[in-house]
Formats: structure tokens, sequence, C-alpha cells
């Protein structure tokens, strides 16, 4: 890996030559400068990454380099040192653009923590403007697809958000992609190279969400044989996605606050708390604002989580993304399941665009893939589509009748309402026929009713307390 650059503007000789020394023992190259102008002609000519500048010098002081290196376009990562009680100097220079600062006499541990720092942001900011050329020329986010408006806009958003520090609240409906902007934002971050964490606060019961977050020690409760690091410490400098975040208990909510805000972290059971280091992100399908007013959500949560947000739209909105969106996923599943599908055919294509994807990109993913491994090489057609697509989206009746209404179900007997049906029984039948569809694998009917597991679980429970015959199908495999 090639060394990054670092010059030394200082107009001491026994200063200059020693900080030379110090960057150089830490793996960088290092060059230097007696001043000002002449560390402007050295930035010009040799383009460090770089520049630790003293702002005090003749000819030309710090100040005024880092105003003619800003004026130029030049940005490269600027540190300054400043005598002590110069603290006045030192904000003037962040303020024209410097990373930081460190004071004399210098502490070589935190000099050589900005330095790794700035090299660290220095790589993200390369990172992303590769990023914003490929963007532009081929509407592509990493793994996110579209070049259509809204999502250019997304786009522009999440560039702009990830090499900081804040907390990101992801919304939209299920399906749309909340998970892969979060791996995005990491990906995108100083941070991209330590973990990811993602944990779905819908998946966990209410008994075992706390430990799942927030670790737990030896003996803190009943089954706690050993000592386990939570999501929290798992994801140490990383990032932590908390999915469903509106379905986690109010009492952790309060404690997830806390952590928050103090940056610091108790397993259950421990009697000391410990620092932390870990970017939150947290995404949820409902709307936020509702879901405070439900109850649901802590307004306090809310507000500190919600220093950005990112809405990711229905894939209905942007149905122009299609055709890209359809090739990335085909070129993917080609690579994963050893097929040579080499395109659509118009009917197929005009096909999904007429569809609505109530499961958005998610649902076009699975009938992709579907297509794809029944297709095996070729051209994709209407004939590997699932039975019945799009049935479920057909035209209502334009008025009521004593006819019944007609549900389609992929692959099944239609669900038959008669009018006059209830809500909640239409709402049982159907949960219980997608259940049925999906072979009883509830993850999959949750995502296909666009529901949280927790709610679906709950549903089943009701139904089979009220009617045991549905008991057979409420027990099957989630």
């Amino acid at each position: 890996m090639t060394q990054e650059k670092v010059l030394i503007v200082e107009d001491e000789p026994n200063a200059r030559s020693g900080l030379a020394e110090l960057v150089t023992g830490w793996g960088y190259r290092a060059d230097t400068a007696r001043d000002g102008a002449e560390g402007l002609e050295r930035a010009q000519a040799w383009d460090p990454a770089i520049i630790v500048t003293d702002l005090k010098m003749p000819r030309m002081d710090g100040l005024q380099l880092i105003e003619r290196l800003r004026e130029s376009g030049n940005q490269v990562v600027i540190v300054v040192v400043t005598a002590q009680g110069s603290i006045d100097s030192a904000v003037d220079a962040m303020k024209l653009g410097a990373y930081d600062f460190v004071q004399k006499p210098i502490d070589p541990t935190r000099l050589k923590t900005i330095l790794n720092n700035a090299s660290r942001q220095r790589a993200t900011e390369r990172e992303l403007e590769v990023t914003r050329r490929k963007l532009k020329e081929t509407g592509v986010l990493g793994p996110l697809v579209g070049a259509s408006d809204v999502m250019q806009r997304t786009f522009a958003l999440i560039e702009q958000v990830a090499p900081s520090n804040v907390s990101v609240l992801i919304t939209g409906e299920s399906g749309t992609g909340k998970e892969l902007v979060a791996r995005t934002l990491h990906q995108l971050s100083p941070r991209s190279s330590k973990p990811f964490v993602a944990v779905n606060c819908a998946a966990i019961p209410e008994t075992l969400i706390e430990s799942e977050i927030f670790g737990h020690e030896k003996g803190a409760f009943t089954g706690a044989v050993e000592r386990r690091a939570g999501c929290f410490e798992l994801a140490e400098e990383g990032t932590l996605l908390l999915d469903e975040i509106g379905e986690m208990p109010i009492a952790t909510q309060a404690k997830l606050l806390r952590v928050l805000e103090d940056h610091k972290l108790r397993r259950l059971g421990s009697k000391t708390e410990s620092a932390i280091n870990v970017r939150v992100l947290a995404a949820t399908n409902k709307e936020p604002n509702t879901a405070v007013a439900d109850g649901h959500l802590r307004g306090d949560l809310f507000y500190r989580l919600n220093v950005f947000n990112i809405h990711m739209p229905p894939l209905r909105d942007h149905k122009e993304d299609i055709p890209q969106i359809v090739d990335s996923i085909m070129m993917d599943m080609n690579a994963r399941h050893g097929r040579k599908a080499t395109g659509v055919s118009r009917a197929l294509m005009d096909q999904l665009l007429a569809y609505n994807w109530p499961g958005n990109v998610r649902e076009l993913r699975n009938t992709v893939e579907r297509a794809v491994i029944l297709g095996e090489s070729g051209e994709l057609g209407i004939q590997h589509l699932p039975p019945g697509f799009g049935d479920d989206h057909c035209a209502p009746p334009s008025q009521f009748s004593s006819t019944p209404v007609s549900m389609g179900t992929t692959g099944r007997s239609p669900l038959v309402l008669q009018v006059g049906t209830t809500v909640n029984e239409a709402e049982r039948q159907l949960i219980l026929r997608t259940l049925e569809s999906t072979g009883g694998n509830k993850t999959k009917a949750a995502e296909v009713l666009s529901i949280s597991l927790k709610t679906l679980h709950n549903k089943l429970k009701e139904y089979s307390s009220d009617d045991p015959r549905a008991a057979p199908i409420a027990s099957e495999r989630s």
C-alpha cells in the first residue's frame, strides 16, 4: 500500500526535523518546508495527503497558507500546530478549513491519532469521489440502483451523511432497501473496515432483547451461564443498525437513549460501565411521528436518532428504475446460481412495469431470482413469472354488489370474501392464507404482508386462542 505523504511546515529547524523523523517512524513519507511560502510551493509540486503546519512563521504564516491552498482548490488535509494560549488562532484555522490542531509541546500520541484519523478521512474522500463518478455514469451507489430523480436525491443525501458520525433514521415501506442504505452509509464512512452489525428488534423476544443489544454477565439471569457481548460491543468502532426500532420495548428504548447520550454501556448484571465507540443507525417501516403519537416510540429517542432522515421511496414511485434494477439483480443471480440469463423479453418487462410491487424491491428480487433459476440461460419471458402474477392487483369492482370479492394468492385458489365480511375477519383470512402459501414460513409471510414478525406472532396467537383450527398453521416453522 502506498504510504501517505505528510508535509511539515515549520520555521524552527529542530522542531521541523524532529516532526519529520517522528512521522516517518509512523510509516508516513515526510517532506519539510521552512515557512508558508515554501510550504505552498512544496504542496503544489509534491501533492501531499496531509500538511502539518505551524501558525506563526515569517513571510507567510499558517493561516495565510491555508487561505492560499483553499483558494487554489487544494483540499489537502491540514493539521495546525499552535502555542499554548493561542487557541483562538487554532479556531480561526479550523474555520478556514483545517482538519484539527495540536498544541505545543506536541503530544506524540495525540498527533499520531490525528494523523491516522486524517489519513482515514482522506481515503474515505477518495472513495467517495470514485463513487460520485460511478453514480453519475451508472446510477449505482454501492448495492443501491436507480437513475430516477427521486433515487438520485436519496443517493445525494446518503453521500452527504455517510462520512459523518451522526445518527440516521432510515424510513420506508418493507422491502424498499433500508438495510442496504445502512450498509452503504457504513461502506462510505471512515468506519468501513470495522464491523457492521444489524439487529431486527421485531424478531427478538422481549425477554431477550436487552441481553442481545447490551450483553450480559454470567449469572445475570436464569440461563446466563457465561458472559456474552451484546450488539453494541460487537459493533465497536463500526456501525450498528437497529432495524424496526418501533418494535423495541419502551423500557429498552429508555436504556438505549442513555447509551446514545453518554456513549457508555453497562451489561446486564454488571456494576461497571465501559466506553463505546459505535455509530448507530435505525430503521422503521412505520411513520415515525405516528409511532411516537401511538406510544410505540419514545419521542426523545426519536429526536436523538433522527439527526438525519433518509426515506426510501416505494418501488411504485420510481418504476422507471425497474429495467436497471432487473439487470443488476439478474447479473447477481446468474453468479449466485450458475445461470446465463442474458436479458428479459419486452412482454416480461411490460408485466414488471405494470405491477405495483407491494413488496417493493425485495419482491422484485424474489421474482427475478425465480425467473433466472427457471430460465437458466438466454432471454427470460413471461412464462418464468410465478403463476397468477399480478392477479392481486387487478382493478377493484366499480361498485358494491353481492358477488364475492376475489383476492388472488400466488399459485393457489383465490381468497374469496363476501361483501359484509368484517375487517377483522378479512384480516384473519388474509394472514392465514398468506402463511399457508409460504408453507408456514412466518418470516416470509410477514414480508409479504408488510408487517413485523412480532405483529404476525401476536395475530396468530390471537387466532389460535379464538379458533383451535388455526393452531396447526400458527405452530408451523418461522
